[in-house]
């Protein structure tokens, strides 16, 4: 069995982020510090990624002011809580081909010191020495303790509420080591 081991690189990896409210939705980036991916006879067999929740950039804010009010409030304790939690982690802990180049992908996701499984698909393509994959991945926030505005939790939010469910979008590019 013929095994390859690509290093995820950082500065052409990243993950968009969606979080939804009931008057509209917020956006923006999210690092990925470091990982790698694992082939196992020209197949994606496991593999890991590190975030950097200090990272955390809003797009669709314009206002300097505004912007940094917000990013400050996503690294505060109500969500990411980046200084005592700097880094997020996903490991790939189950894989199987749905078709050429698209993987189911099971793993746990720690946010905040807290593991739970996540799924989704993923898009991988791989040349001789890089290998691209994208998948979008949907985390409930109420399940790392980001209860802040949460339905689920606080009752007569009207249109304040904040949906449990955000989107990650990853975008990771590795190369062959």
């Amino acid at each position: 069995m013929e095994t390859q081991k690509f290093e995820i690189i950082s500065a052409k990896s990243n993950i968009d982020w969606v979080g939804r409210k009931v008057t509209g939705a917020h956006n923006g980036t999210i690092a990925i510090k470091e990982g790698s991916l694992n082939f196992a006879d020209g197949q994606l067999a496991d593999g890991k990624f590190t975030i950097d929740t200090t990272s955390i950039k809003i797009l669709d804010v314009t206002d300097p002011a505004t912007n940094a009010q917000f990013a400050g409030h996503l690294a505060s304790d109500d969500f990411f809580n980046s200084d005592n939690y700097p880094e997020a982690q996903f490991v790939i802990t189950a894989i199987s081909k749905e078709s050429n180049d698209t993987y189911r992908i099971i793993g746990n996701l720690t946010i905040k010191g807290i593991t739970h499984p996540v799924s989704f698909d993923a898009q991988v393509t791989t040349t001789a020495d890089i290998v691209s994959a994208t998948g979008k991945v949907v985390v409930d926030r109420t399940k790392y303790g980001m209860r802040f505005r949460s339905g689920n939790f606080f009752k007569d939010l009207g249109d304040t509420l904040i949906y449990n469910d955000f989107d990650l979008n990853v975008n990771i590019t590795a190369k062959a080591v």
